[in-house]
């Protein structure tokens, strides 16, 4: 009679189904994307209120300067300013110069975008066709250099940095820490060391002279502009004087 009973009782457990291996593999992935998602609102809504204390660029920039010189000679030039404390002539020099569609897209300008990558014949373009939201991204959190790994991540971050900030913030975001020289960020700092003037007072061809060499501020020089970069500088002064009226002030 008790084996009987035993028998039965394993006879009636129900076995559970067994889970499929995409249901558990989709699992995981959903974790994940929720972890990534996370992370990047973390490191990007703050940035609708408070200024970067540093950057990526700014930071890479300074680790090079150590090499063969101490942590004291190391020189950078980095200096936050307001949006009201940059002057009219900067910000649509600097649209005119990098990206100016930028009111009028989502972070991607997918016109450049594709005549670049037909241009390159499906390698890393080795010109890009970056809007201002993802050179941003670029400054901020990644490297220099081209690769799909660096490209991903610079869509990723720009995607973000569009949905949780408004586009001026973005602009003033940019304005701060683009690199204009060696060692140098951002108009204000640009201004001071190469005009003595702040970025406030920064007039139409200064703007577009510090505009001109943000394609490679190392290699191009603002205070020995050389002929290409004086042809820049006519160009840029030309276009932001079409912007002016369709730019919000």
């Amino acid at each position: 009679m008790a084996g009987w009973r035993t028998g039965s009782r394993r006879g009636n457990r129900r076995r559970r189904p067994q889970t499929p291996l995409s249901t558990v593999i989709l699992g995981y992935l959903v974790r994940v994307l929720a972890i990534v998602v996370a992370f990047t609102v973390v490191l990007v809504l703050p940035l609708r209120w408070l200024p970067p204390l540093t950057t990526s660029f700014i930071l890479q920039n300074w680790a090079g300067q150590l090499r063969g010189q101490s942590i004291r000679a190391a020189e950078i030039h980095y200096d936050w300013v307001s949006r009201d404390a940059i002057s009219r002539e900067a910000v649509l020099a600097v649209l005119a110069a990098e990206d100016q569609k930028f009111f009028h897209h989502a972070g991607f300008d997918f016109g450049s975008i594709r005549k670049v990558l037909d241009g390159a014949g499906g390698r890393v373009p080795s010109r890009g066709a970056s809007t201002i939201s993802q050179q941003l991204a670029k400054n901020l959190w990644l490297w220099p250099g081209r690769n799909w790994l660096r490209k991903g991540l610079e869509a990723w971050l720009t995607v973000w940095l569009e949905l949780l900030l408004p586009k001026e913030r973005i602009l003033e975001l940019y304005l701060n820490v683009a690199q204009f020289g060696a060692h140098t960020f951002g108009v204000e700092a640009a201004g001071r060391n190469y005009f003595g003037k702040a970025a406030a007072d920064l007039n139409r061809a200064e703007a577009a002279l510090l505009a001109a060499v943000l394609p490679n501020p190392v290699r191009f020089s603002v205070t020995e502009p050389s002929d290409y970069i004086r042809g820049r500088q006519a160009w840029i002064t030309d276009q932001a004087a079409r912007l002016a009226s369709s730019v919000p002030r």
